[in-house]
């Protein structure tokens, strides 16, 4: 067995990989030479011999870099200066996998015999403008009644153009106008005002619907609205409202904003509270967060939500009011989980991401 060896460093790796490479060879092609031929190069940033071609530094920082990023994962974030803290109600102070979404997903069955599965209500949320949960209802079901007429795309096509046409409801009406589909025959179709009722009989139940829209539901049940988990401690809640000032900013209508809060013991006065009522825009319009820094008086303002456009709400307050700081924090507890969650909040530009609204007190200072 012979061997031959060199020195490499990053400047001058790939000429003596080919140096020592061409010496292992002409021993390995003699014809008088019958033996096992071995090349090593001894390799200066790692202080390794490895084979001609090898990079055993380009591997380590490769390795090194994977367990940087996993281990800033598990470390809790820097504490962040702020003087208010608006959050978000749903996924946030309780959970709706149960109540809200399952009432799109159910809606749309109820009405058209098919539907969406929670994926798709999650990659709606991701396209961007539809705060309101009667809307993405509505954009469900054009997608529905797209692919009966031919739409041969499927929900993250449909999803993904809606993203690109600006997000919303008005846009997924774009996308079917412009699909090579019957659009008049998709829209003769789509009845939002009858699917409105159905999702409100399904979430509030008989009772609640009879108080809060003034006439008999289309139908008996309980309401899904019983099957909210909340997720924000009591502890939380004195924590936030004794050391911040605090606001709500939801796509709730008002007086289901008032019941959730009511659940999970946060009180606030009107003012400090905004609803699907107070607004047309919606998330991730700034408007309501801007008027809700006014009323806090807050200079620094810690904006929690579930969503995207929870996130990109406080990124265009930002650029809207640069004498105020606003800090968008992503929150795991609702349709994003995970790592992909993670980065699907930091790529919206959240200048945090939390677990649960628990973490809150110990992030903000």
């Amino acid at each position: 067995m012979a061997a031959c060896a060199g020195t490499s460093s990053d400047h001058d790796h790939d000429y003596v990989d080919e140096a020592c490479a061409a010496q292992v060879r002409y021993p390995e092609e003699h014809s008088l030479i019958d033996a096992a031929v071995h090349g090593y190069v001894y390799e200066v940033e790692s202080g390794m011999l490895r084979h001609p071609g090898g990079r055993i530094t380009e591997e380590i920082s490769t390795r090194s870099e994977w367990h940087r990023k996993a281990l800033d994962r598990t470390r809790p974030p820097p504490t962040m200066n702020a003087d208010a803290v608006v959050l978000d109600i749903d996924g946030v102070l309780v959970d709706v996998a149960d109540s809200y979404r399952r009432a799109i997903v159910e809606s749309v069955d109820r009405v058209y015999g098919r539907t969406v599965d929670d994926a798709a209500v999650q990659a709606f949320k991701n396209a961007g403008g539809f705060n309101n949960d009667w809307e993405l209802t509505y954009a469900a079901a054009l997608f529905v009644l797209a692919r009966d007429a031919g739409y041969d795309a499927d929900v993250t096509a449909f999803t993904d153009a809606i993203a690109e046409t600006g997000g919303g409801l008005d846009a997924a009406e774009a996308v079917v106008r412009d699909a090579p589909v019957d659009a008049a025959a998709v829209f003769d179709r789509w009845a939002p005002a009858r699917l409105r009722e159905t999702f409100q009989a399904l979430y509030l139940g008989a009772d609640l619907y009879r108080d809060l829209e003034g006439g008999d539901p289309p139908f008996e049940t309980r309401g899904y609205i019983a099957d909210e988990p909340v997720l924000v401690d009591e502890s939380t809640i004195t924590a936030l409202t004794e050391r911040f000032a605090v606001g709500v900013l939801t796509g709730r209508p008002a007086a289901e904003a008032a019941l959730a809060l009511s659940r999970v013991g946060l009180s606030l006065p009107d003012a400090h509270r905004f609803t699907m009522d107070d607004w047309a825009e919606g998330k991730p319009h700034p408007r309501a967060l801007l008027t809700l820094a006014d009323r806090l008086d807050a200079t620094r303002v810690a904006f929690a939500g579930d969503t995207l456009d929870d996130v990109r709400t406080a990124v265009n307050a930002a650029e809207a009011d640069p004498d105020r700081t606003y800090h968008g924090i992503g929150v795991l507890t609702g349709g994003l989980t995970g790592a992909d969650g993670r980065r699907a909040f930091e790529d919206a530009g959240a200048t945090a991401v939390v677990e649960t609204v628990n973490d809150l007190p110990g992030l903000l200072s």
